[in-house]
């Protein structure tokens, strides 16, 4: 059986990818080191093996790290670790709750700042150098970093805030499973309103929060809620990934299931028969939410077998009080 070994260094920050046995077709073999894991491979027989799903993600980190001082795109990274930009982006910020852009200004201030302080090169170099056109922007970001200026560090002034590069260690632990059901169901109508978000500069993650408290405040959603007439329930998150084309974005609608005539002002989408991973979400919004989608890529994705379908997603939300400790959501992702 291949070896795979997780290469780190001992204050290295640790992406943690839990792995669980609830499959009697799937085997694991763990040992541990000093400073390092040594893993054995993960063989399934279904889907995408365990490890290589974690090499695709080391692979994609470690692309970054060996290109940091290069012109970096997210289209290369994501590349790597043969996702979709925005899959690649979400999976990302789920698991290191930074988005890839950042990790990168973060990294390169920390070579920076090391430089800095054990070489003679020229403030002016090392802006160039780490990606800045003036050292303006560099002072600027240094300081927003650490804390203190490049000319103070140089005179041995205050303290730097040093991030190291990533690295995947995957645990084997006894965690509280995942619940979800597999559901098949045929093609449905969505009607509801839609955007267009673009991938680069996380513009999708800081604007879909906000089209929600739109629709939140101005009634969208409820009126969503009392038009809904099909077996899903709920208002629904609907993502459309779009990242791979030229275009670079995705369609995000916020809409309901629905069956018949479509109202004349608002949109409408079918959604292809498939066959589904349910998960159950449980708790107030956005936390549980977000720790259901950590969950999901963290452990359930690695050790199901299952691949991502690669058409629409939904997040279901039922007509209650989101942010009652008590609330019950849904995770919808078409599997393969």
């Amino acid at each position: 059986m291949k070896e795979y070994l997780l290469n780190r260094g001992e204050n290295d920050p640790i992406i943690e990818i839990y792995f669980y046995p609830v499959h009697k077709k799937t085997v694991l073999t763990q040992h541990k080191l000093t400073g390092r894991e040594k893993v054995q491979q993960v063989r399934y027989k279904q889907g995408v093996s365990f490890m290589a799903w974690v090499e695709s993600l080391q692979r994609a980190i470690d692309y970054t790290e060996e290109h940091l001082l290069d012109s970096l795109t997210i289209d290369d990274i994501a590349r790597q670790a043969n996702v979709s930009v925005f899959h690649f982006q979400r999976i990302f910020a789920v698991l290191t709750d930074t988005t890839v852009g950042e990790y990168i200004r973060r990294r390169r201030l920390t070579l920076a700042a090391e430089e800095l302080s054990r070489t003679s090169e020229k403030i002016i170099d090392l802006a160039f150098k780490y990606g800045y056109d003036t050292p303006e922007a560099f002072t600027k970001a240094f300081r927003r970093q650490h804390g203190v200026s490049p000319s103070e560090v140089r005179k041995g002034l205050g303290k730097l805030q040093s991030y190291n590069r990533l690295t995947i260690q995957v645990s084997l632990k006894g965690v509280e499973p995942v619940k979800y059901s597999i559901v098949e169901k045929e093609a449905f109508e969505v009607i509801g309103i839609r955007r267009e978000y673009s991938v680069l500069n996380n513009e999708n993650l800081i604007e879909i929060p906000k089209l929600w408290e739109e629709v939140n405040r101005n009634g969208i959603s409820s009126r969503l809620s009392s038009l809904n007439n099909d077996s899903l329930k709920g208002v629904l998150g609907v993502c459309v990934d779009n990242s791979d084309t030229e275009s670079r974005k995705i369609n995000y609608w916020i809409g309901t299931a629905y069956k018949g005539e479509r109202p004349g002002d608002l949109l409408s989408m079918e959604i292809p028969a498939s066959k589904w991973a349910v998960f159950e979400v449980h708790g107030p919004m956005p936390e549980a939410m977000q720790k259901t989608w950590e969950k999901i890529f963290t452990e359930w994705f690695p050790s199901s077998g299952y691949k991502h379908a690669g058409t629409p997603e939904l997040e279901v939300y039922p007509d209650d009080d989101a942010y009652q400790d008590d609330y019950y959501s849904e995770i919808w992702i078409p599997v393969i």
